[in-house]
C-alpha cells in the first residue's frame, strides 16, 4: 500500500490557482502520438503530459479548449449531449517545463468486455473505430474474429455514424476543425451505438492556431497528401481544415457502413508500394464505385478472402445504403474528391442518416449477420446481405408537407412500416427538427404500427388531430386507423403538419 501512494503525484493546474490533481505514476504511462498519459487513483480522469515542451501558441491553444471552448460547448442548450459525445479536456496542467490536460476517462462502453469471440488478447482494450471498419473482424472464417456479442447489427453503426456527424457539425459551427478525424480517434460502441471524439486537444483555429499533425493515413484528404512535399510556408501547401475533416468524415461514414475504403481500389500508379499509395490516396486518388470510371473497382482475384463478401462492390455496392447516402457518397467521393468546397458538409451526412434510418426494414432471417438493410423501392424487396425476401406487404408511407392552401408538396422523405414502428413527433410536422437539442418530450412515440388481425394499421397514441382523409374521418385517440393502399392520412392540423400517402409493397 505504502508503495502504491508513492506514485501518485500531485500536479497543480494552470486555469485555478490551488486546484491540484492527482495522478499515478508507475514508470509506464501509456503512451499517445504526442503524449505520455497517466491515470488518477480512482481512474475517473488521466493527466497527460506532453513529451515535447509546448511554445506559447500551443499553450494558448491548450487554455482556450479548457476555458473559451468548453464553456460554450457545454454550458448551454443541448450542452449534455455533446459531454458524452466528446472527450473534452477541463483543464491544463504544468510541471516543471512538462505541459499537460486533465481529461475525463473514457466511459465504460469503450472498452472491450469480451474482445475477441477465440481470446482474451484485447479485453479491456479501447474500441478505436479500426476494429468495426474491416471486415475480417467480423469474418466467421477468421480466428480473430470479434466477438458477436461486441458488433451490434448494421442499424447500430448508423446510429454510431449520426453522433459522429453531429460531433463534426458542432466543431464546424464553432469555427474550429479538428485535423485529424480518423477511427483512431473516435472511440465507437456498436451494441449502445454511442461514439466519442477524442484527441481534441489538437483543434485548428483557422487564423490563430495552426494544424500539429496532417492527420491519419487512410483519412487525410487527397489535397493535403498531394501537397506535403511542400514547405509547411508554401501557399499552395494545403493543411488540415473544415473541409480535409468533411473528407475523412466522409470514409469514415463510408467504412463503417461497408467496411471497405472508399479510394483502395485495383488501379495501380506506381511500382513502388509507397509511391502508388501516396498517388492513390492523393493526387490520383479515385473512388472506388465511381459511376462512370470502373478503373479503379478492387480486383476481386487479389482480394483477401477474409474481407469477402464486403470487399466485393458488385456484391455489395454502396447503393445498399439507400438513396439519400448515395448520393452524398458521390458528392464526397467523385464531385467533392478533388474540389474540397462541393463537399457535404455534416449537417448533410446527419439529415441524411437519419431519413435513411425511415426506410430500414428488419431481415426476417434470425441468423442474417445485419439484421436490418435499407428498402432499396422494389416491390419485391429483399435483403442485400443473405438474400432472404421481406414476406407479406409492406406499407411505405411518403411524407407531404402545405406548400400553401390546399397544396401539398412531397418532402423527399418516407417512413417504412413494420411491426411495432413508432411514429414520432418530427415525422408529424415538418416544424420539429430531428436533432440533439429535442426534449424529451418530443422523443415520445406519438402513435405505433402494427399487423393487427391479419391487417396493418396505426394506433393513436397522443394525436389530437389524426384524420383519414380518404374516409374523412376523425381517428381519436386510443383509436386505430388501417392502413391500406392509396390511403391519405392528415397526421397534424397544425403549422407544419404532414400529410402521409399510404403506398403497399410486396402485394
Amino acid at each position: 500500500m505504502q508503495f502504491a501512494q508513492d506514485m501518485t503525484k500531485n500536479v497543480s493546474s494552470v486555469i485555478t490557482p490551488g486546484k491540484v490533481y492527482q495522478y499515478v505514476d508507475t514508470g509506464e504511462p501509456m503512451r499517445g502520438g504526442m503524449k505520455d498519459v497517466y491515470f488518477s487513483p480512482d481512474k475517473s480522469y488521466v493527466v497527460a503530459f506532453y513529451r515535447d515542451e509546448q511554445d506559447a501558441v500551443s499553450k494558448e491553444r491548450l487554455r482556450k479548449i479548457v476555458t473559451q471552448y468548453y464553456d460554450s460547448f457545454f454550458n448551454r442548450e443541448g450542452g449534455d449531449y455533446y459531454k458524452d459525445l466528446y472527450c473534452w479536456p477541463t483543464d491544463m496542467v504544468e510541471e516543471g517545463r512538462k505541459t499537460g490536460i486533465v481529461v475525463p476517462a473514457y466511459h465504460s462502453n469503450f472498452f472491450f468486455k469480451k474482445g475477441y469471440a477465440t481470446s482474451d488478447l484485447i479485453k479491456g482494450k479501447e474500441k478505436e473505430g479500426k476494429w468495426f471498419a474491416s471486415p475480417k473482424f467480423r469474418n466467421k472464417q477468421f480466428a480473430l474474429r470479434l466477438d458477436e456479442s461486441e458488433l451490434g447489427n448494421w442499424l447500430s453503426y448508423f446510429q454510431v455514424c449520426l453522433n459522429i456527424s453531429r460531433g463534426v457539425k458542432r466543431l464546424h459551427s464553432a469555427g474550429l476543425a479538428h485535423s485529424d478525424l480518423s477511427y483512431k480517434n473516435v472511440l465507437v460502441d456498436p451494441v449502445s451505438k454511442s461514439a466519442a471524439i477524442i484527441d481534441i486537444d489538437g483543434l485548428v483555429v483557422p487564423g490563430l492556431f495552426p494544424p500539429d499533425v496532417i492527420g491519419t493515413a487512410d483519412f487525410i484528404a487527397p489535397e493535403v497528401l498531394a501537397t506535403k512535399h511542400l514547405h509547411v510556408k508554401d501557399l499552395n501547401r494545403v493543411l488540415p481544415s473544415r473541409v480535409t475533416d468533411l473528407h475523412a468524415l466522409a470514409v469514415m461514414i463510408y467504412m463503417y457502413l461497408l467496411y471497405r475504403h472508399p479510394l483502395k481500389g485495383g488501379k495501380v500508379h506506381h511500382l513502388e508500394p509507397e509511391k502508388d499509395d501516396l498517388l492513390s490516396m492523393g493526387k490520383k486518388a479515385m473512388f472506388i464505385e465511381h459511376p462512370t470510371d470502373a478503373t479503379n473497382r478492387p480486383n476481386i482475384s487479389q482480394l483477401n478472402p477474409k474481407e469477402l463478401p464486403w470487399a466485393d462492390v458488385t456484391r455489395i455496392p454502396y447503393s445498399v445504403t439507400g438513396p439519400y447516402l448515395k448520393a452524398l457518397f458521390d458528392q464526397a467521393f467523385v464531385t467533392g474528391l478533388h474540389d474540397p468546397a462541393q463537399r457535404p458538409p455534416a449537417e448533410m451526412w446527419e439529415q441524411a442518416i437519419l431519413k435513411t434510418t425511415d426506410l430500414m426494414q428488419p431481415c426476417s432471417n434470425t441468423a442474417c449477420d445485419q439484421k436490418w438493410y435499407v428498402f432499396d423501392n422494389t416491390s419485391r424487396p429483399r435483403c442485400p446481405f443473405c438474400g432472404t425476401a421481406h414476406k407479406g406487404t409492406l406499407p411505405v408511407l411518403d411524407l407531404y408537407y402545405q406548400f400553401k392552401p390546399a397544396v401539398w408538396r412531397p418532402e423527399n422523405h418516407r417512413l417504412m412500416v413494420y411491426n411495432n414502428q413508432y411514429l414520432f413527433q418530427w415525422h408529424v410536422n415538418r416544424n420539429v427538427v430531428r436533432n440533439e437539442k429535442l426534449t424529451a418530450e418530443q422523443k415520445v412515440p406519438v402513435g405505433y404500427f402494427t399487423f393487427y388481425q391479419g391487417k396493418w394499421v396505426l394506433v393513436n397514441q397522443k394525436l389530437d388531430s389524426l384524420k383519414d382523409l380518404t374516409n374523412d374521418a376523425e381517428v381519436p385517440l386510443g383509436a386505430m386507423v388501417e392502413i391500406t393502399d392509396g390511403k391519405r392520412l392528415l397526421l397534424s392540423k397544425e403549422e407544419g403538419g404532414r400529410v402521409v400517402l399510404i403506398t403497399m409493397a410486396n402485394k
